[in-house]
């Protein structure tokens, strides 16, 4: 093996690493003209040929790479990955009892046996046992601790499947799935309101931005607490009608126009609403959440309606409080054109919360 085709093989390994799958694959076909007897950069191929779901050609590459070294612990791993994707499980089964044969001690060995032996069902307490050895072996691998996840949900042991999430994220608090799995827990917590289920899906999103998942969760979450924001205008409607008596009863009425003091009085009421409901909570959120309500409003049309819903409702409001107004006909219409639309599409647009 020539010194310039190692390098070839290590730069190609560090991509994997990086998740540049395609280059690392492009890189080891380059060093494999060179070198058709680079067991490791065959065994590597075969990876990214597993990672980019093209397993009929990781079982070839991994194929070549045990034709020159039969006792290649890492393609017998990788080999029983893509077989088991494959549903080849006898075969898979094979590969992953061989490389424990092989490497006793090397947990990766026990982690692809716990993949292979999930195949059938009578053996998962065997999957669950192999997967606690690999964290034995590994206790400070990440990957160990995914196995005994998956294998203690077969096996119904939540005490387990907290435990690994809790373990992945000592040894690495910015792992993206132990932070998903994290919020799904806390958003499976009842009396979740929409602001908490926004932090935590922007919080587990910060880790892992390509996830559709929490970025759907965020975007409905978001939505949830724009819809709220058309009951600020309804109870600005509501304290600007009763200010103005806009429907007496028994004949008995405020003398209009109302005096400046109470007009100014009840303006002020609809900025302190406002400023609470809204502003001071909109201030108050993490950056990610901010940005994803300025991100709906641009992308979805429901959204942005129920924005100028809230806004058209609160101006009727101010309307019917600013102005000095000598009979309640006018003021009683803005009542209705602000009120009427807003409370039918809160009912209409129920549905929408599940499409955001």
């Amino acid at each position: 093996m020539t010194t310039a085709g190692h390098e070839l093989t290590e730069q190609a390994s560090a991509l994997l690493i990086l998740g540049r799958v395609d280059e690392a694959k492009a890189m080891l076909a380059k060093r494999l003209a060179q070198d058709p007897e680079d067991v490791r950069a065959w065994s590597q191929l075969g990876r990214c040929h597993e990672q980019l779901k093209e397993y009929e050609q990781a079982v070839e590459a991994t194929g070549a790479a045990l034709a020159i070294d039969p006792e290649y612990v890492n393609a017998l791993i990788i080999r029983t990955y893509a077989l088991r994707r494959l549903r080849r499980t006898d075969e898979s089964l094979a590969a992953a009892q061989e490389a424990v044969r092989l490497a006793p001690h090397y947990w990766q060995s026990y982690m692809a046996l716990a993949e292979a032996l999930n195949a059938w069902q009578p053996r998962w307490p065997e999957v669950l046992a192999a997967a606690q050895e690999a964290v034995r072996l590994g206790p400070e691998e990440t990957g160990a601790y995914g196995s005994l996840w998956k294998a203690a949900l077969l096996n119904g042991r939540s005490d387990l499947v907290d435990l690994a999430v809790r373990e992945t994220l000592r040894i690495d608090p910015n792992d993206a799935w132990a932070l998903s799995q994290q919020a799904e827990k806390q958003l499976a917590a009842p009396g979740m309101k929409p602001k908490q289920r926004a932090e935590v899906y922007a919080s587990a999103l910060a880790a892992d931005p390509a996830s559709d998942r929490m970025r759907l969760g965020l975007d409905r979450a978001v939505f949830q607490m724009l819809r709220r924001t058309r009951w600020l205008a309804v109870l600005s409607l509501v304290l600007a009608g009763a200010a103005i008596d806009l429907f007496p009863s028994d004949g008995e009425a405020k003398e209009l126009p109302l005096p400046l003091g109470i007009r100014v009085y009840v303006l002020a009421l609809i900025g302190v609403i406002w400023a609470l409901g809204a502003w001071w909570r909109y201030r108050k959120l993490r950056a990610g959440v901010q940005l994803s309500v300025r991100s709906l409003l641009r992308r979805m049309f429901w959204a942005r309606l129920v924005l100028v819903q809230a806004v058209l409702g609160t101006l009727c409001a101010v309307a019917i409080a600013a102005v000095p107004w000598t009979g309640r006909g006018v003021p009683q219409v803005l009542f209705w054109v602000g009120l009427v639309p807003t409370l039918l599409t809160i009912w209409f647009d129920r549905p929408r919360t599940r499409q955001a």
